[in-house]
């Protein structure tokens, strides 16, 4: 059974909705002890919660008599029991899902996480369980604020990790759009006011971000009686004053731009390589900045910068990837799973249960391989557009075959730097680094690529 409480109040069990025919206040009831699951909520607070401290004298018995009518009706969906403990209630624990609970531990690993590509990812989970106020359609303001004053905190913090991730990475447009209603809603948030102030000068709309700056003072002079934070006036004046840093997030160390995205500095001298190379870090803890395949729009312009891809199969796909979200992220998860397999095939010989994944990618991109002649007159094997958004991991598939098919497979290393892992190719085996002693992931230097 799932009970959702984030939004309007809905409980399933095997896709048929449940308890609709339930009174307002026996669905407030039972939300209340969900949110509580596992302890026993005494009938005073109940009483105290549902009417908002003016019950009758007949409330105690108008509790029982909900008790018992959801008794009845939790039965006929096999969900949880309701036991009577002392002068109260306890909804049993486990053997159901409730958004509200799912939230939390998704918001902590948001928080907690390193990379800002799962970090992001960890927010958008969290943050797409909320359809709305906390039980919109059973409580009150005033209830909602008693019942769910952290979880709501909790949301905006989330709100406010993701937008600050996502100026790191230069998503200006994304958190202009995200933020929007959330800033004028929230003036007392300052860091939403300030991620919205930052977007907006970033996407060449400084008047708004000067106007949201005067619209939140007015608002928390008028509803709180205080001034903006030192904070938040400090960057009213840098977007006055135009300061050059604002303009964007600091760009990552040993990096290239390509269409607007920060791609790795070619180390290696072989594109499967390259590719294994866009996870800074292989040998050390997954650091910020170290994952460059971010996106699938990265994916398809890292396989144009590498020429595997022609530029306007790349602008195609990422209009594709635009259209279908959700096929677009399986295939990254395909390519970065291959990754991982290439990365193990060509560090360890023995491994062959990773050549096995490797090959069997390489077999489904030679079925999807067409000759063509180029430019330049030559003759040369591409992926058919038929691919579809699996084209750059076919592209690399083929360039890791021809790569485990060439002697130079043997004189591929490993970056010796614990923290980096880059590998590349050391004919001579003089090479020490990966490349101009750079390394992927530097305890110093934490963004992008650092000196090793």
């Amino acid at each position: 059974m799932k009970f959702k409480l984030l939004g309007p109040f809905e409980a399933h069990h095997e896709g048929r909705r449940l308890l609709t025919d339930c009174r307002r206040q026996e669905r407030c009831l039972l939300s209340i002890l969900l949110l509580d699951a596992g302890h026993a909520v005494t009938t005073d607070r109940l009483i105290d919660l549902l009417w908002d401290r003016e019950a009758n004298a007949s409330a105690r018995g108008t509790v029982h008599t909900y008790i018992g009518r959801l008794r009845a009706a939790l039965r006929t969906g096999l969900g949880p029991r309701i036991e009577t403990r002392h002068d109260g209630y306890l909804l049993e624990a486990g053997g159901y899902e409730v958004d509200a609970q799912d939230f939390v531990p998704l918001a902590r690993a948001a928080a907690d996480a390193t990379d800002p590509a799962e970090r992001i990812r960890l927010c958008d989970r969290a943050l797409a369980l909320w359809r709305g106020p906390l039980l919109a359609d059973v409580a009150g303001a005033r209830l909602r604020e008693r019942l769910g004053g952290r979880l709501d905190a909790l949301r905006l913090s989330t709100v406010e990790l993701r937008a600050e991730t996502q100026l790191s990475m230069g998503l200006h447009d994304q958190v202009v759009a995200d933020l929007t209603v959330l800033a004028d809603e929230h003036p007392e948030r300052e860091r939403i006011v300030a991620a919205q102030m930052t977007a907006l000068y970033r996407g060449d709309r400084a008047a708004e971000a000067v106007r949201l700056y005067r619209v939140t003072r007015h608002a928390l002079s008028e509803r709180l009686g205080v001034e903006p934070g030192p904070d938040l006036t400090a960057l009213h004046q840098r977007v006055l004053r135009r300061d050059p840093a604002l303009d964007r997030p600091p760009a990552p160390l040993y990096a290239v731009r390509v269409r607007d995205h920060w791609l790795p500095w070619n180390t290696s001298g072989h594109p499967a390589l390259e590719f294994c190379n866009t996870y800074a870090g292989w040998g050390g803890p997954r650091l910020p900045g170290s994952e460059w395949l971010r996106d699938y729009a990265a994916l398809a312009v890292w396989a144009g910068h590498l020429d595997l891809a022609e530029d306007h199969v790349v602008t195609r796909l990422i209009t594709r990837a635009r259209h279908a979200p959700g096929e677009a992220a399986a295939v990254l998860a395909e390519a970065r799973d291959f990754r991982a397999r290439l990365y193990a095939c060509l560090t360890d010989p023995a491994d062959t249960g990773a050549f096995k994944a490797v090959a069997d990618v390489a077999e489904a991109a030679a079925k999807a391989s067409v000759f063509t002649r180029g430019g330049d007159g030559l003759g040369r094997w591409r992926i058919s557009p038929s691919a579809g958004l699996r084209l750059p991991l076919y592209a690399t598939a083929r360039s890791a075959a021809d790569l485990l098919t060439d002697p130079r497979r043997f004189v591929v290393r490993g970056c010796p730097n614990e923290e980096c892992g880059w590998l590349f190719l050391d004919g001579g085996g003089r090479r020490r680094w990966c490349s101009l002693a750079t390394c992927g992931a530097s305890r110093q230097l934490r963004d992008g690529c650092a000196a090793g």
